[in-house]
């Protein structure tokens, strides 16, 4: 029993009122009574005594305040009695339809459920890393890689080292704001190690919910803690560094995870590395084949509108190739030998029996007029496409085109103002 004012189980008794015992607290002089049941409880008690059930659960739960009636005032035999009345009452209006139907029953239903979500939430498991500072440093990038082989969060970081050493430099300020525990051990030889396997060993008890450890040194001591741990249940990720390399060992299983510090990323193994070469090339054939498609459907676009075009102009004429040199053909005119399809000028022979074939044509068609050795040269040229400066040096047969038809046999020259007029022996 307590003082209703100020709750102090220091008290006396002071006399009796109304046939009650009258109490004085010691501590704040407050008068009491000795405690009853309250008012609206026990008019509820009264009301389910006559068979009614009205009461409700909340009320009903607090009854076990009859714990607090005087000692002397009950005897075994009444509070047994009582205490089975009781929990026939309060059977009695659990089960009733009343009750069931009640929005008290609806808020106890919601709270037990919502207790029952909380109890897997507190089973789940969680990622726990021991750093030995001392020994290997950890980036942000190289500790979200070791988060990501863990398949539990990684909420728990504890780094050991002596952190008065200069060596360690600024390096427990970084990991406190990543939100690291830091762990200062004395000066000595392997001191951090062996705080680490302390600890290590039983991590279990403030971190009931830890499934994986992350133990991150490359001293060999350390692998009787990875065995403790392994005895213990848990998964355990031995994390080495070799080089510019760390090496994760899931001592369970044996697997290995490389993890490059230069570059900030796994090291895959040789059949990924397979994998994804067969990957890119499968996805350069694709492209290729894409590219084919597109190719294949341009051409036929094109092909369709190149119909579209001949249909619309049959009369097309026809593309002028170049002049060849044929034994027979020496009798036909210039405008017959466009028609043909010629070989290129091989040697000095075929270029003087084609020049003899335009002087002939246009002899043909105004016998008067006199040819010039430039006017020569541009029907050569638009027959053959090059210049006769360009023939004739391809063919060696001098350095321009008058003064090889100086030279020729087959040609005469005669001075014509400034130009030079072109005859044949052959069409004279």
């Amino acid at each position: 029993m307590k003082c209703p004012r100020c709750e102090s189980t220091s008290y006396h008794k002071n006399g009796r009122r109304n046939d009650k015992q009258n109490y004085l607290c010691k501590n704040c002089g407050k008068q009491f009574l000795e405690p009853v049941f309250s008012r609206s409880l026990e008019t509820d008690l009264v009301a389910n005594s006559n068979g009614h059930t009205k009461a409700f659960m909340a009320e009903a739960t607090e009854v076990p305040l009859v714990k607090s009636l005087l000692e002397e005032k009950i005897t075994e035999k009444s509070l047994s009695s009582f205490s089975l009345t009781l929990a026939e009452e309060l059977l009695q209006t659990i089960l009733s339809p009343d009750w069931l139907e009640s929005g008290a029953f609806s808020q106890f239903i919601q709270k037990f459920q919502q207790k029952a979500e909380i109890k897997p939430q507190l089973e789940t498991g969680i990622s726990l890393l021991l750093l030995d500072a001392e020994n290997l440093k950890l980036d942000i990038n190289s500790e979200l890689f070791l988060a990501s082989v863990c398949k539990y969060p990684l909420q728990v970081k504890i780094a050991f080292a002596n952190w008065r050493n200069p060596s360690i430099g600024k390096q427990d300020i970084e990991l406190y704001n990543r939100g690291y525990e830091l762990v200062h051990v004395p000066e000595g030889k392997n001191s951090a190690d062996a705080k680490m396997i302390a600890i290590g060993a039983c991590v279990l008890r403030p971190y009931p919910t830890v499934k994986e450890i992350l133990v991150c040194s490359s001293d060999g001591i350390l692998i009787h803690l990875c065995n403790e741990l392994q005895n213990q249940g848990l998964i355990v990720y031995w994390v080495r560094r070799q080089g510019q390399t760390l090496h994760i060992e899931n001592r369970n299983t044996a697997k290995l995870t490389h993890y490059s510090l230069a570059m900030a990323t796994e090291v895959p193994s040789f059949e990924k590395v397979v994998e994804q070469i067969q990957d890119l090339i499968k996805n350069e054939q694709e492209s290729i084949n894409a590219r084919l498609n597109s190719l294949v459907t341009i051409a036929s676009l094109f092909k369709e509108k190149c119909d579209i075009n001949i249909k619309h102009n049959p009369k097309q004429p026809e593309v002028e190739k170049v002049i060849p040199v044929l034994d027979n053909s020496f009798g036909k005119s210039i405008q017959e030998v466009k028609k043909e399809d010629f070989a290129k000028i091989p040697n000095g022979k075929a270029l003087d029996k084609l020049l003899l074939k335009i002087i002939q044509d246009i002899q043909t068609k105004s016998p008067k007029t006199k040819l010039s050795v430039p006017k020569l040269g541009s029907e050569l040229q638009k027959i053959t496409g090059e210049s006769p400066n360009s023939i004739i040096k391809k063919l060696k047969l001098g350095t321009n085109f008058t003064k090889y038809l100086e030279s020729s046999p087959t040609f005469t020259l005669k001075a014509s103002g400034k130009e030079y007029e072109v005859t044949a022996l052959l069409c004279e």
